[in-house]
């Protein structure tokens, strides 16, 4: 493992639970590929009633890419980041905390720089795909600006 769960979460901006991945398996200027094991944990903070929605898995995406532009960014905290829209998303599953094997999450940014990014996303286990989509980021400089003050 190139990155433990401790050092990606020094990348985003969730801390505690609220940190799904648990480590980053590789990485280059366009892809990143993590682990996440977050989706059996019964205290995860994503389950409603006990479950935990495939449509989650888009958030474990959303950290995904945010861990790979803070290692594209030289390995700085990236400003915040806003998911604005999603495409293409298919689940081939219902839920993610029946699935035994650990997540694998790939991501690969297919365009832009600066204050805007589309990202293609997997989620996998054991093999199988379980959900996958596109995301259109939208990176507000604004805040990181405010926060640097």
């Amino acid at each position: 493992m190139l990155m433990t769960r401790e050092a990606l979460a020094a990348l985003i901006p969730h801390a505690g639970a609220m940190c799904l991945l648990d480590g980053v398996l590789s990485w280059d200027d366009s892809r990143i590929r993590c682990i996440a094991r977050s989706h059996r944990d019964p205290d995860n903070p994503l389950r409603h009633t006990g479950r935990l929605a495939a449509l989650c898995g888009v958030e474990y995406a959303s950290q995904a890419m945010a861990v790979h532009g803070g290692l594209t960014g030289g390995g700085a905290r990236p400003a915040a980041g806003y998911l604005a829209s999603l495409r293409d998303l298919a689940c081939h599953v219902e839920r993610l905390d029946d699935v035994a094997d650990d997540l694998i999450i790939d991501a690969e940014n297919l365009t832009g720089e600066g204050s805007r990014v589309i990202y293609a996303f997997t989620i996998s286990a054991g093999g199988r795909e379980l959900l996958k989509g596109r995301a259109a980021v939208v990176i507000d400089a604004g805040i990181a600006e405010l926060g640097a003050a």
